[in-house]
């Protein structure tokens, strides 16, 4: 799904141009989502605000730890390009083909890859596409879905919240969105699994997630439907094929992995932070609240590929060459103490965090994936009230990803589970918004 890649390259360990050799692994066994705010911490105190880091074997890049230099990253497109054809280890031969990192830096036609116009005429075609989503169905379609995956468990007083829940809630809701059944819902969700990741079979993953997209573009050429495949195909910005699918596997890797993370930390706050939990139970914070400041301290997204300098530059006291990579460090940028509070106070009230990123590429899907991550906490709080977790916090597990801070397993158990009476009503269909408006050509 990529395009082609050079396959030779220089031994491991071979630094960016400009970049020291002594940059910090983010990946291996011994880095996730547990350890990766102390390193996040130790590059600050030793680099400052940009610090060298690996992304590979070989595959060296900057991480962008500074609020304020994140934001410079984000908005300044003629220094920082988001076309991974501008990298330097690229054009110059030093990526291996089978590097793990590539399905998710690897060029494709997407509204995440392009600067300028061409990102703007895709980005209206997927934002109208998003629009069309009717967020009061969409909350009933989510609490249905919520209800029908607790009542499958209720019985046993125990589950894994990550696999039996936070997993498997967006997959279903986003697959009746993109139109497609639950059996291929869940093969998408595998494929997404494997591309974040980075390991080994990132680059079969992204054939899967490939081969299962244009088979339903195909399907939706032929006959359209009230999805946002059809939304995306029949747009009048005129996607190519190539384009709606590679759109979508951007949709679909930021959509579904950031919302599961971002259920499945909500979750483990809750449970593990009694002060937080007080102050919902008793409305003095709101559930809006408490997923902000997931938002700012535990963000599903920590690192986001990625930018390429357009020119030698001096950038958070870092020499830059042209075509380095630079990569956006999410988690790192919220917790830089010179946007913090001074005391250590949570940040309450405030979203301007950068867990969606900033700029003309914020997240266009983040609406929708906080009624999704709202919907999700709120059932299952009212559904299982006497919720607790069932292993010390330490023993939790997570995912390994140089992208993702997410949680493998929440083991949790309860006695009291407060189940609707009646059947449990079907998940509604949340597109198109009945009152939308169809979407025009918009002048670029």
């Amino acid at each position: 799904m990529s395009t082609p890649h050079p396959t030779a390259g220089p031994a491991a360990g071979c630094p960016v141009t400009g970049a020291p050799a002594t940059a910090a692994a983010l990946y291996g066994p011994g880095l996730d989502g547990d350890t990766m705010p102390a390193l996040y911490e130790e590059l600050r105190g030793t680099h400052g605000p940009v610090a060298p880091v690996s992304l590979a074997p070989g595959i060296d890049a900057w991480l962008v730890l500074g609020h304020r230099e994140l934001l410079r990253l984000t908005r300044e497109e003629q220094d920082f390009s988001h076309d991974p054809r501008r990298w330097s280890l690229l054009r110059e031969g030093r990526v291996p083909a089978d590097s793990p990192i590539l399905p998710m830096v690897g060029w494709r036609p997407a509204l995440l890859f392009a600067d300028g116009q061409q990102h703007r005429r895709m980005r209206v075609a997927v934002s109208d596409a998003l629009a069309g989503i009717n967020g009061h169905e969409l909350r009933r379609s989510v609490r249905a879905t919520a209800e029908a995956l607790i009542a499958g468990f209720a019985a046993h007083g125990e589950a894994d919240l990550v696999a039996a829940y936070a997993r498997m809630l967006p997959m279903r809701v986003i697959a009746g969105l993109l139109g497609v059944d639950d059996r291929t819902g869940r093969e998408l969700v595998e494929a997404v699994g494997g591309l974040v990741s980075a390991a080994g079979g990132a680059a079969d993953a992204s054939r899967r997630m490939g081969a299962i997209l244009q088979a339903l573009i195909e399907e939706k050429r032929r006959a359209r439907g009230d999805d946002i495949v059809s939304a995306l195909l029949h747009h009048p910005a005129r996607l190519t094929d190539e384009e709606v699918l590679h759109n979508l596997v951007v949709m679909f890797v930021a959509g579904n992995q950031t919302t599961v993370n971002w259920i499945a930390t909500s979750l483990r706050i809750l449970l593990c932070d009694p002060a937080l939990r007080s102050s919902l139970s008793g409305g003095h914070l709101g559930v809006d609240d408490a997923l902000d400041l997931v938002l700012w301290r535990f963000p599903p997204t920590q690192n986001f590929p990625a930018r390429y300098a357009t020119r030698d530059m001096r950038f958070g006291g870092q020499d830059i060459r042209a075509g380095d990579m630079l990569i956006l460090g999410l988690a790192a940028a919220n917790a830089d103490p010179e946007v913090l509070p001074a005391d250590g106070a949570p940040v309450v009230g405030n979203r301007s965090h950068l867990a969606f990123g900033a700029g003309p590429h914020t997240c266009p899907a983040q609406d929708p994936a906080r009624l999704i991550t709202r919907t999700a906490v709120d059932t299952i709080r009212h559904r299982l009230p006497d919720l607790e977790l069932a292993v010390p916090e330490a023993e939790l597990k997570w995912i390994n990803s140089p992208w993702s801070k997410g949680l493998g397993t929440l083991p949790v158990r309860f006695t009291s589970p407060q189940l609707p009476q009646g059947p449990v009503p079907s998940p509604a269909p949340a597109w198109p918004h009945r009152n939308a408006v169809q979407p025009q050509a918009r002048p670029h």
